[in-house]
């Protein structure tokens, strides 16, 4: 991404409407994500399902996502075509895909294609989002649009749980809303978005420099904090409706859940993200992650005694944790990037995205079978680890990172 000279500024007339845009897109175009996920509770007894086939709804999304944003890197799409055609384009997709499933599908065997397909068209829609709030952005308050960013991807794929909390509606229904909002995305991206004037081509991605970001000091830093992140974000984003139902302090009808779902995942995800992004700019990358990963980790390690707790501390419990689980996600692709050889950035961000994606499949499926064993009282303590040690390596990174003093 080229940076103004102090002769050459860019003419960012109209930043403000593209940037509303391009997170408008997002809310709109995430609603797909976990729209599977809201209704998991109707497809358990319509379709006859066990946990182990309920988690895939969820998991077979991420998978897709990850071979559908290697495959958009390894060809170049976001370079080869106008990147809010591009982002239309998958949104129509995406849409289709899910329409498909609540008109059709009548068990997993055609709905987790269609949910694998959901995700891959979705990595032509939140990537490319980010490259296009770059190119309205000025590195000196990128960290901020990029917290809007991620806030309006963390409301985008709450609003199905929105969506199930207005009333006991079919889940045909649902997963048809949702992706009516997907289509509207598509919609305004194909008409009224356009790409700023600091949108540069990227290069295409080296096969020989995918392992980079894993060998250099500063980028793998970068790298092991997105990771420890992934280990907690979606887990906790999948599950938290089990939590909530199995908890005792507070019998919860199937629209409580999930609305207390939306407002901790949508509501105080939107509140984290934008301050994450305000001290990202104000305080720097690696304190804002550092923070944000401290308290998510002490989050997972206190459910258990805001298990039986009255409903007031519960819910601030859970907007605590909401906002400090997705507080820190912008901070990790701007790190990697300041940090890795700039010719290859794209590269190293998909190989970031890849390994991330792949974390939260296995931890997804992990939290439900070590709540067999222990209870969900106790289940959230597999999530900790990761932020706690990506704190570690953000900090670690802020120290190599830091401007020496003479």
């Amino acid at each position: 991404m080229s940076s103004p000279t102090s002769t050459t500024q860019p003419d960012l007339h109209g930043a403000g409407l593209q940037r509303s845009l391009i997170a408008l897109i997002q809310v709109l175009g995430l609603a797909v994500w976990f729209s599977a996920t809201a209704i998991a509770p109707t497809l358990r007894g319509e379709w006859g399902l066990g946990d182990t086939s309920v988690v895939w709804l969820t998991g077979a999304v991420q998978i897709g996502f990850v071979v559908g944003a290697l495959t958009s890197s390894v060809l170049n799409l976001p370079d080869r075509m106008p990147p809010q055609r591009l982002v239309a384009l998958c949104a129509f997709g995406a849409a289709a895909s899910t329409s498909l499933l609540a008109l059709a599908a009548d068990g997993l065997a055609l709905a987790l294609p269609l949910r694998f397909l959901t995700g891959a068209f979705l990595a032509g829609v939140y990537p490319v989002g980010m490259k296009l709030m770059a190119s309205w952005s000025l590195p000196v308050d990128r960290g901020r649009a990029f917290g809007v960013l991620v806030g309006s991807l963390t409301l985008g794929s709450a609003l199905p749980h929105l969506i199930s909390a207005s009333g006991p509606l079919p889940w045909r229904v649902v997963m048809l809303t949702a992706a009516s909002l997907t289509l509207g995305a598509g919609l305004v991206a194909l008409t009224v978005l356009r790409p700023g004037p600091l949108l540069a081509p990227g290069q295409r991605p080296q096969a020989r420099h995918a392992l980079a970001g894993l060998s250099s000091r500063a980028p793998l830093l970068a790298n092991l904090g997105y990771f420890g992140h992934m280990w907690e974000l979606y887990a906790l984003w999948t599950w938290l409706p089990a939590f909530l139902v199995h908890q005792p302090a507070w019998e919860l009808s199937g629209a409580g859940v999930s609305a207390l779902t939306f407002l901790t995942v949508g509501v105080a995800g939107l509140v984290g993200a934008l301050l994450g992004g305000w001290g990202a700019d104000r305080y720097g990358r690696s304190a804002a992650a550092v923070a944000a990963m401290a308290t998510s980790a002490a989050c997972c390690l206190l459910a258990p005694l805001l298990w039986s707790t009255g409903p007031v501390l519960l819910v601030v419990f859970l907007l605590v944790w909401g906002a400090s689980v997705i507080a820190d996600s912008g901070v990790f692709s701007t790190a990697l990037s300041e940090s890795t050889d700039q010719r290859y950035v794209g590269t190293a961000l998909s190989v970031q995205t890849a390994i991330g994606f792949t974390l939260s499949v296995v931890t997804i499926q992990l939290l439900p079978l070590l709540a067999d064993a222990v209870g969900w009282r106790y289940a959230f303590w597999l999530l900790a680890p990761g932020p706690a040690l990506g704190a570690l390596a953000m900090l670690r990174l802020g120290r190599i990172t830091a401007p020496r003093r003479s």
